[in-house]
């Protein structure tokens, strides 16, 4: 089995176990918050249904991205990961910025005069349930996420977290406006706008690495002058220049000029060449696409170009 088959296997088992478990979730909750009377339960229902969306959005990705090299896709189908994050962090940001609105308008009507509704015990239940079930949720996909290197399986764990966060400023709330009165309700929109803050946070730094990624930023330079110093100890290479870099999913594209000592013959270059080929892809993953380019060495050349 390839490394990326295997990969999209464990995100696909650790995806369909949080859509089983959100779904369970979801019905539970909504139960709880219309036997309960809690708007603030329905509304943590409703919440969960964005995790089904993500959920889908990663098992679909991850169909493509095992699907191998073909003639439309030269550099195979790991955009599709990032493009998964992408949608991830963007639903994410939306969910944070959706509970903090809500938050703000319920602090503004009970400022206004208007009572918050006192919830049942079985939504307080029901909120303790969700933020152990979405923590431990979280635990297991964000280790899977980090074993097989995936941002998409990492965003869709915070997206767990998210939902655990947002069960919290529930049960204070629901907490609160049944243990210490009328006058407490107001805990449970408080408690939502500041996990509302951290979610929208987390979203945005989702969002914007994989669109980075998207719009094929470079490697960062701590990466890339790690390249030039396995480049430059390679025996035969003089002078490594022109260095490209991107990322492609979970893959490392790596595009460089290497000069070589003129008078070697070219199936000496190429040995060079696969020397500089095998310890990138050492490095970086045997996945990795490394392009090497040799060119005969000038004394006195200037290479004039991105190192």
């Amino acid at each position: 089995m390839s490394i990326t088959n295997d990969r999209a296997l464990r995100a696909d088992r650790v995806t369909w176990v949080g859509f089983a478990t959100n779904l369970l979730l979801f019905l539970f909750k909504f139960a709880a918050g219309i036997f309960g009377h809690s708007a603030a339960m329905i509304a943590d229902a409703v919440h969960s249904v964005s995790d089904f969306i993500t959920d889908i959005v990663v098992l679909v990705s991850f169909r493509i991205i095992r699907k191998p090299i073909d003639k439309g896709h030269d550099y195979g189908h790991g955009k599709f990961e990032t493009l998964a994050t992408t949608v991830v962090g963007i639903a994410l940001l939306l969910v944070g910025v959706g509970i903090l609105v809500s938050g703000l308008r319920n602090i503004l009507m009970s400022f206004r005069g208007v009572p918050l509704g006192r919830p049942g015990i079985i939504a307080l239940i029901a909120a303790v349930i969700s933020i152990i079930t979405k923590e431990w949720l979280y635990r297991y996909t964000v280790k899977t996420g980090r074993e097989i290197n995936s941002q998409a399986v990492i965003a869709n764990a915070w997206h767990h977290r998210s939902d655990a966060f947002s069960s919290i400023g529930t049960m204070i709330g629901i907490g609160g406006a049944i243990l210490l009165g009328e006058q407490w309700r107001i805990l449970d929109p408080i408690a939502a706008v500041v996990v509302s803050i951290f979610i929208i946070k987390v979203a945005m730094s989702i969002s914007i690495s994989s669109i980075r990624e998207l719009t094929e930023e470079s490697l960062d330079d701590r990466d890339e002058r790690e390249i030039l110093s396995i480049v430059k100890n390679i025996p035969g290479v003089i002078e490594p220049h022109n260095l490209r870099t991107r990322r492609i999913g979970n893959s490392y594209a790596i595009d460089l000029h290497v000069r070589v000592d003129r008078d070697l013959s070219v199936t000496h270059g190429h040995d060079i060449a696969s020397q500089v080929e095998a310890g990138l892809r050492e490095r970086f993953g045997q996945e990795s696409f490394v392009s090497i380019h040799i060119e005969p060495y000038r004394p006195g050349s200037d290479s004039g170009s991105r190192t």
